[in-house]
């Protein structure tokens, strides 16, 4: 019996001592808690992360342009007549005075040459009447004529001086009319597709025309501005010329050109101004009707901090930026921004170049989360 009792003695020993090595020994430094904040903190967040930059970076701003000609011009009829000849061919380059279109003259001249033959019946008369003045002059001069009939012959001749000046003034307009029988090109351009045929009768001044002459050479590029952004363009026009980009819908730059107009007015119902930028177009890379994009240049900061512009978020408090630490684990920071278009932020307090800040997936992330970058985008600075 004794031997039971020292058994069940040694085993109850046993329990306690592994009781306290579970339960009783205190807890080894970090070891529990560590784990414990490890386990609550979860997975990591995949998200996509750029580095801040430094560089020179272009300030500008962007608009969505539409290529206009320079000049356009509808080439139409001023009389009325039927086409003989069309000098011209479709998508051709005339010069200002070519003779595009040439109509029947033969009604033209018929005009002028009556009025010419009654202007020569006129001067006729005229003449006769001179000599009939001279007479009447005489007669009274020796008393043998009256003062009426030397008013009736300075009257006569009165009348028929005007009624030359009108056939004149007939023949000039006979001469005017049949100039207008050789229709001629008022600018430098290119023609587009013929809206009339040869043969065809068109009428003067008539709403369809004959065919479109564009200049392209220079072109011309409409946009936008929002009303806010006038001051500073206004201020940088007084420098010298503002440069400007035409990219297309990649941003691959098509041509460079200035600005060279900005609209006398703001519409009041959207807040912009109406600008016109001039393009030289050598290459004919700008063609009118085409959509392109615009960078207005205004100024260049140097050496400047940048980060990609997903990465400047903005809150209740201000503009801030999710930044990673070594550790993964994100810091929220504000940041003050100088400047941010479409393709980079430049920030003026708040990063230094070389940390890494999130650009997308903010929104499944707050301070002390843990995460993972799945993806990284470089800040871009002056192209």
């Amino acid at each position: 019996m004794g031997s039971r009792v020292v058994f069940a003695v040694l085993v109850l020993g046993a329990a306690a001592g592994a009781a306290w090595l579970e339960f009783g020994r205190p807890p080894a430094p970090g070891g529990a808690q560590a784990s414990a904040a490890a386990k609550d903190q979860g997975p990591a967040v995949p998200v996509m992360a750029g580095e801040v930059g430094r560089g020179d970076v272009e300030i500008d701003l962007s608009a969505l342009g539409t290529v206009q000609a320079f000049n356009s011009v509808l080439l139409t009829s001023r009389v009325d007549g039927q086409i003989v000849r069309l000098n011209f061919g479709e998508g051709e380059d005339v010069h200002a005075g070519d003779v595009l279109v040439e109509l029947d003259p033969q009604p033209f001249e018929a005009a002028l040459a009556q009025a010419q033959s009654m202007k020569l019946k006129d001067q006729a008369q005229l003449n006769n009447a001179r000599l009939d003045l001279e007479r009447a002059q005489r007669l009274v001069t020796t008393g043998a004529g009256t003062t009426q009939q030397l008013d009736t012959a300075r009257a006569q001749v009165a009348q028929l001086e005007a009624s030359t000046k009108a056939d004149q003034a007939a023949i000039d307009a006979a001469q005017v009319q049949l100039n207008y029988s050789r229709i001629r090109s008022p600018l430098d351009g290119r023609t587009g597709t013929r809206l009339v045929d040869a043969g065809n009768i068109v009428r003067g001044n008539s709403a369809t025309g004959i065919v479109m002459i564009n200049q392209i050479h220079p072109v011309s590029v409409s946009f936008a501005l929002p009303a806010d952004a006038l001051s500073r363009v206004r201020a940088r026009m007084k420098l010298g010329d503002v440069r400007i980009i035409a990219q297309d819908r990649n941003d691959k730059k098509l041509a460079t050109g200035k600005l060279a107009v900005i609209d006398n007015q703001i519409n009041v119902a959207t807040a912009t101004v109406v600008c016109k930028a001039t393009f030289e177009n050598t290459d004919e890379a700008l063609w009118p009707g085409q959509f392109v994009n615009v960078r207005i240049e205004l100024d260049v900061r140097r050496n400047a901090v940048t980060v990609p512009p997903t990465a400047v978020l903005r809150g209740s408090e201000g503009t801030y930026a999710f930044i990673i630490d070594a550790s993964s684990v994100v810091e929220k920071r504000p940041v003050k921004v100088d400047f941010s278009n479409q393709r980079v932020a430049v920030i003026a307090e708040g990063l230094s170049p070389g940390e890494k800040v999130v650009t997308d997936g903010q929104y499944r992330i707050k301070a002390g989360t843990l995460v993972e970058v799945v993806q990284s985008a470089a800040p871009r600075a002056a192209d």
